[in-house]
């Protein structure tokens, strides 16, 4: 099994605790929220209409989407109201302060 790709997006100080940042790694943006001090990587914006999830709403492990409200369990991609309806996910890494992100979808 190949080693997987990870791609530094952020230092650990710019997504503090309970916080939901966007970044940008490449042509790729990924959301990630600081949920108890543990960073997690979602797809940035909501398929519902795109809207921003970055700008969202964090309550513990749901964000909530600044346009709609639709919410997520930021730890599984699962909508909240909906199980089938789910968001991407990415492995992450926080190393020496570095946030990376292997920017292969997990589901």
């Amino acid at each position: 099994m190949p080693a997987r790709q990870l791609t530094t997006v952020a230092h650990l100080d710019d997504v503090p605790p309970d916080t939901v940042r966007t970044m940008r790694a490449g042509d790729v943006e990924v959301t990630l929220a600081n949920v108890g001090g543990e960073i997690v990587a979602l797809q940035a914006h909501c398929p519902h209409l795109g809207g921003p999830l970055g700008e969202g709403q964090l309550d513990g492990c749901v964000l909530s989407c600044p346009w709609h409200g639709w919410q997520f369990d930021v730890t599984t991609g699962e909508n909240e109201f909906d199980r089938a309806i789910t968001i991407a996910t990415y492995d992450t890494l926080v190393e020496n302060g570095e946030v990376k992100v292997a920017l292969k979808e997990l589901r």
